[in-house]
């Protein structure tokens, strides 16, 4: 058999050479190859000596070809496979052509000089050679020489290509190029692509490698976001994620990469308008859209890096995109805000909301005001939290919140020594205003606060400040007696106790130098605010139902 390749050498030299002159996009042309020819697994194998390349082997188990395939499908350059064989599913794993423009096989001319083919169908081998020079050099019309034809062979099919005469020089970097293939092709569990060298060193292209220098922090389906009207909706398939932290621009990842039939179609990029959101940087995921394959108009680059944009379906679906991607936008956001949150209460043991709840509202208001923008800040991760941490450190929420539940004649009669910080003046103070109230409530002006305490509360029959006093249980019953009796005998001791503690000592020691010297600190202060505040408030309900009986 006289094989004959025709062809425009100028178009050879264009499409084969300088759209594949890079090793991933020429090796996927041949990988897709063994995808369309149905096989199961395809295998490359790199060759070097001393470090230097001397070939590669592309091998797969596919169906192979016989003579005429060879002759009427490999060797024609430009043809649509689907128009000529139609866009049917393959015969055993039912997959649909990622083959149409019928340039693929001009990768092998970006690669090498010489191209050995090898394939067997039916128990019949044949092999090829093609060779660059003589290509280029000869009038339209090429005739590779073949040296097995329609061999009768116990082997079964597949078929073997061999690159010879690299032009690449520097040595092969398996993993590179794994991550590299693993971005363009979505691959399934029919199909394994393993990568060789002679070394010895082995790796599978699979669809984890694509994402596997990202630390993925969030991720997102079709259903997780409302999705807007489009006509081939139900046909897509979507995976976004975002990484913990920005994803480098030199990753090739950044942006949302869109597959057709298993195969990349177009390169990642954002589909908005507008980028200039932080969401952005951590943006990546792809999307699966087989219809792109389906419509009548071929719209898929001739190197599959970029789709026709202004095909009116394409322009509905990129409009689609936009709207879809934005509200992941606002997700994020979310999500990234609540994360920060609960990671900064994990790690601080600081509740943001119960802490600002205990602030008086002119600190509070500026408070929020600072840790919002931390927190609501698309660029700012949880490296924020000494910042938060030190600033509750300032405004500490301990003292507020006992002073927002103070009653609020204590509040009143102790703010001028508490702001002054003289925290035994604003004790003493408090102290003042409760035994007011005390006499107020009793009608006893007789004799010193401590002995004022002994006569009126307690729970013989002549004390006439009962705090426990009309009170009782859930059920309607009256509390025991040893109950109420140490009830009121613990207002009359705790309110000997803050006179005796109080209002005693500073008839030996000025107020300033017990505050000064830390023995009577703002701590001590706040506590025994506190428990006047409880021991004002049980007066003023004993006082009001006091009234209430007679």
């Amino acid at each position: 058999m006289n094989y004959e390749l025709k062809f425009d050498p100028r178009t050879i030299e264009h499409l084969g050479v300088k759209m594949y002159s890079t090793l991933p996009p020429a090796l996927a042309e041949l990988i897709s190859n063994s995808y369309d020819a149905d096989a199961n697994e395809v295998k490359v194998t790199f060759h070097e000596q001393n470090g230097s390349p001397i070939s590669i082997t592309i091998k797969d188990n596919g169906c192979g070809m016989n003579v005429q395939d060879i002759q009427e499908r490999f060797l024609v350059i430009g043809r649509n496979r689907r128009l000529d064989d139609g866009d049917n599913p393959s015969t055993k794993y039912g997959r649909l052509p990622t083959g149409k423009k019928g340039l693929g096989k001009l990768a092998l001319f970006g690669l090498a000089k010489k191209i050995i083919l090898d394939t067997t169908k039916n128990k019949k081998r044949n092999r090829f050679e093609l060779d660059w020079d003589k290509l280029i050099a000869s009038d339209k019309v090429y005739s590779p020489s073949a040296d097995i034809e329609d061999k009768l062979v116990n082997k079964n099919d597949g078929t073997v290509i061999t690159l010879r005469e690299l032009k690449r020089k520097t040595a092969f970097d398996l993993e590179l190029l794994a991550d590299s293939l693993s971005k363009i092709f979505i691959v399934d569990d029919t199909f394994k692509i393993i990568l060789t060298k002679t070394d010895g060193e082995i790796i599978e292209v699979t669809n984890e490698r694509r994402y596997g220098q990202i630390e993925q922090e969030f991720s997102w389906g079709k259903l997780d976001i409302e999705c807007g009207e489009f006509e081939f909706i139900d046909g897509v398939e979507l995976n976004l994620i975002t990484g913990k932290t920005p994803i480098k621009p030199s990753s090739g990842l950044r942006g949302i990469t869109i597959f057709s039939r298993g195969k990349l179609v177009n390169v990642p990029e954002y589909f908005s308008n507008s980028t200039s959101s932080h969401f952005y940087q951590y943006l990546t995921g792809w999307i699966k859209a087989d219809f792109i394959d389906l419509l009548d108009e071929d719209v898929i680059s001739t190197n599959r890096q970029s789709i026709n944009w202004e095909n009116e379906t394409m322009t509905e679906f990129r409009d689609w995109l936009s709207d879809f991607i934005s509200k992941v936008g606002i997700s994020w956001r979310e999500k990234r805000k609540n994360k920060k949150d609960d990671e900064f209460k994990d790690k601080t043991g600081i509740d943001k909301e119960k802490w600002f709840s205990t602030l008086p509202d002119e600190i509070k208001d500026s408070a929020e005001k600072i840790v919002g923008t931390l927190s609501d800040d698309e660029g700012v991760d949880e490296s924020f939290n000494p910042i938060v941490t030190a600033l509750h450190e300032i405004i500490p929420d301990y003292p507020n919140l006992h002073w927002r539940h103070l009653h609020h004649e204590i509040q009143e009669a102790s703010n001028n020594g508490y702001t002054n910080e003289d925290y035994y003046t604003a004790f003493l103070e408090a102290i003042k205003r409760y035994a007011n109230r005390v006499r107020e409530y009793s009608s006893n002006n007789n004799g010193h606060d401590l002995d004022l305490m002994g006569q009126v509360f307690g729970s013989e029959p002549d004390k006439v400040l009962k705090v426990a006093m009309g009170y009782l249980r859930a059920n309607g019953t009256d509390f025991a007696d040893n109950t109420i009796k140490n009830i009121e005998g613990a207002q009359r001791k705790l309110s000997q106790g803050v006179v005796e503690g109080g209002r005693n000592v500073v008839a030996h020691e000025e107020s300033i130098d017990l505050s000064i010297s830390g023995l009577f600190s703002e701590k001590d202060c706040l506590d025994l605010l506190s428990l006047i505040s409880h021991l004002m408030y049980r007066i003023e309900k004993a006082n009001k139902k006091k009234c209430l009986s007679r």
